[in-house]
């Protein structure tokens, strides 16, 4: 190594390492510097990427809670839109639960994410954080040991490193945190739930007041609002579609078909901006910690989005391992570190579960015809209860505006 190095690898060093300039990396980074504790953020984007990414948009009542008691929530008080109602379309008629007067009376927050991150970066930067954008981390290296470090390629193309006392990767499912992992560290369950969803973003107002579900024979259609020009689509697709096989003409016409359209009044189209398709898979690895490497967001569990629970997972993990870190670092008590794993494996679980639960409202199942014509009617008997039983809508209000 030569001098030079010798002097950028002095330099690079934090007590905590984030991986990651998303919702996890940056509400992990906000906390820790709000409660004194050295960190940087590396991210391998620039930040007029990280800014622009569209993705969800639909924070749960406890997000919105975690940003305000850490004093994140200017933005989302500024632009974001309460919403508490979806409608459900089926053959059998269409019918719609107004949330908030069920379960515990809770509602989603529309916020997209990429203005999410726009606000977290711009608090965390104005906040005096560092931020190392254009800096791939390739590995985690000697996490088991006392001096874990993270390497990098950086903006220039030469390697770099960076130490730590403890890393905390929020770089998703294919980051450097997994896969430094090494075999035998971590159980991975996983789960392929053989659907695809063909995902647009439209320059279009919203259709509905509400999130729409539509169930056809064809395959699932939904709509999500995301701003007053703004809406996503989703439709389901055979598995390897390519995002750019389906014409604009094509899309228009099979969503107004899913959504019944003629029965309940026509769509507002417009330019589709964004595609990309969606195969719906669920994975979680057991424990969400390695010696001093813990994991959060995506890279601690993949989740499918029927049931917009992804960032909102990421961002309450995000809180607890800040705080646990805070113990650890400023009044040397490592329990909440040690307890980081059980607590979000706890409330992954339950998110998972509504998941595959929602994903089997929605979609028809795959398998032999006389099975999937049984499977159907259960589908369908599930829908009738959610449309006229108290004590269902009540579970699913709790579980889909909870977390």
């Amino acid at each position: 190594m030569t001098e030079s190095q010798y002097a950028r690898t002095a330099q690079n060093s934090a007590d905590v390492v984030v991986v990651g300039a998303g919702p996890a990396g940056l509400v992990l980074g906000n906390i820790l510097l709000r409660n004194g504790i050295d960190c940087v953020v590396l991210e391998r984007a620039d930040s007029v990427q990280i800014r622009n990414r569209a993705r969800a948009g639909f924070l749960a009542a406890n997000t919105v809670r975690i940003l305000e008691r850490n004093g994140l929530d200017e933005g989302l008080r500024r632009r974001g839109q309460e919403h508490s109602v979806c409608e459900f379309r089926t053959e059998d008629g269409r019918f719609r639960l107004d949330y908030r007067r069920l379960g515990r009376g809770e509602v989603h927050t529309v916020h997209p994410q990429h203005e999410l991150v726009a606000d977290l970066l711009g608090h965390f930067l104005e906040a005096g954080g560092r931020v190392e954008f254009r800096t791939e981390a390739v590995a985690v290296c000697d996490a088991d040991g006392p001096a874990p470090s993270v390497t990098v390629r950086e903006q220039d193309g030469r390697p770099g490193r960076w130490r730590a006392r403890y890393v905390a990767a929020c770089d998703g499912r294919h980051g450097a945190g997994r896969r430094s992992l090494p075999p035998g560290a971590v159980r991975r369950h996983r789960r392929d739930h053989g659907v695809s969803w063909l995902g647009l973003l439209a320059e279009a107002p919203p259709s509905l007041d509400a999130v729409g579900y539509a169930l056809h024979p064809r395959g699932f259609a939904g709509h999500m609002a995301r701003s007053s020009d703004i809406t996503r689509y989703y439709l389901q697709c055979e598995r390897g579609t390519r995002p750019d096989a389906w014409s604009e003409e094509r899309i228009w016409d099979e969503l107004a078909l899913r959504m019944r359209t003629a029965e309940y009044g026509p769509l507002l189209p417009g330019r589709v901006v964004q595609r990309t398709v969606v195969d719906l898979r669920s994975d979680v690895l057991e424990p969400l910690r390695h010696g001093s490497l813990f994991l959060v967001g995506d890279a601690a569990g993949l989740i499918s989005p029927s049931a917009a629970k992804g960032a909102n997972l990421a961002v309450l993990e995000a809180e607890i391992l800040a705080h646990a870190l805070t113990d650890a670092l400023a009044r040397r008590d490592p329990g909440p570190l040690d307890r980081y794993s059980e607590r979000c494996l706890d409330h992954i679980w339950r998110a998972q579960e509504f998941s595959h639960w929602m994903i089997r409202l929605l979609h028809a199942a795959p398998g032999p015809e006389e099975a999937g014509h049984f499977r159907e009617r259960l589908r369908r008997s599930r829908l009738v209860s959610l449309r006229d039983s108290r004590t269902h809508q009540d579970w699913f209000a709790e579980n889909y505006a909870g977390i």
